[in-house]
């Protein structure tokens, strides 16, 4: 059978307000989610991610920051808000949103500012707004934070973040520190330890989870070694439990699963050979309990597939 071609369309911030590409689903679809999924709309991860969206039977937006751009410096929420704009004059009726890790953040907000996303699959993803930061090479650091800005902005504002306990070079030298002989490719779960010990988070800086709409899916593992996941989503369920909300939420915290708390067939799809030996190489996690995080996955895969039919027969 051969495979159809997936019609694309690409947008640039200055036309179209946002950065992405959108991947129409070659066998129809009148429903779309936006992937946030790696530092580029256009690059294998995206790619792997909207073809997963598409097997499950919905169209895919990928978008990011920028071109090649893992910074998150005050990236305004108005670039979310474009698209959906696009996606509902465009044929889709409804609009989901997944993202995973600090885009995982980035979803859950996104999904607490705009009512028309009413699907969100929030992966790893932190409780609170974090302080801005940067990648690439500075001083022999690859990730630095910057001073005064947030991960997030809206109508030209910061939002309230949690500021990092370390300033830049001792942030990145914390990272490998805990990284050196951990079994894991980078761990920085310290950065956050030690950011929450040092003040305790602001009403303003929390992720109102309450405000999302449809169906939230909250996903993490604790054996995490960016983040304490797990601790986030507990949190996240509290609030909930605490809050008027109209949502219905599914917190999933697994014991194993790493920081790649994917669904199982998009990771298939970006490496059809070889993924527990790849998953072993970046997490001592995957290693120590492969069949365990591997298991992870595939109950993710069957809950969010599962969950998008249920939400395009809606």
């Amino acid at each position: 059978m051969e495979e159809k071609v997936v019609k694309k369309q690409f947008f640039e911030i200055e036309k179209d307000g946002f950065y992405g590409t959108y991947y129409e689903n070659p066998n129809g679809a009148d429903c779309a989610f936006i992937g946030l999924f790696g530092d580029d709309p256009n690059d294998f991860m995206a790619k792997c991610g909207a073809k997963w969206l598409h097997k499950n039977g919905v169209n895919a937006l990928c978008i990011s920051p920028g071109k090649k751009n893992y910074s998150h410096v005050n990236n305004p929420l108005e670039r979310i808000e474009s698209a959906i704009a696009w996606l509902k004059s465009h044929g889709n009726r409804k609009i989901g949103i997944m993202g995973m890790s600090t885009a995982g953040m980035d979803s859950l907000v996104a999904a607490s500012y705009f009512p028309d996303i009413t699907l969100t699959f929030g992966l790893t993803a932190s409780d609170f707004v974090w302080q801005g930061f940067e990648q690439g090479n500075k001083d022999g650091c690859k990730e630095w934070p910057i001073p005064g800005a947030s991960t997030l902005s809206w109508r030209g504002e910061p939002l309230a973040y949690m500021p990092f306990v370390y300033e830049h070079p001792v942030y990145w030298q914390k990272i490998e520190e805990e990284t050196k002989g951990s079994g894991d490719i980078e761990r920085s779960t310290c950065l956050f330890i030690d950011s929450e010990k040092a003040r305790e988070h602001t009403e303003e800086e929390m992720i109102k989870v309450e405000n999302i709409r449809g169906k939230l899916f909250l996903i993490g593992a604790d054996d995490d070694s960016f983040w304490e996941a797990g601790k986030y989503i507990r949190r996240m369920d509290q609030r909930l439990k605490e809050r008027p909300h109209t949502c219905e939420y599914v917190p999933l915290v697994y014991e194993h699963g790493t920081h790649f708390v994917l669904p199982e067939s998009m990771l298939r799809m970006a490496l059809p050979v070889g993924l527990k030996f790849v998953m072993k190489f970046i997490f001592k996690a995957a290693k120590d309990y492969p069949n365990e995080c591997e298991a992870t996955r595939k109950d993710i895969d069957r809950r969010l597939s599962a969950a998008l039919k249920e939400w395009i027969q809606e």
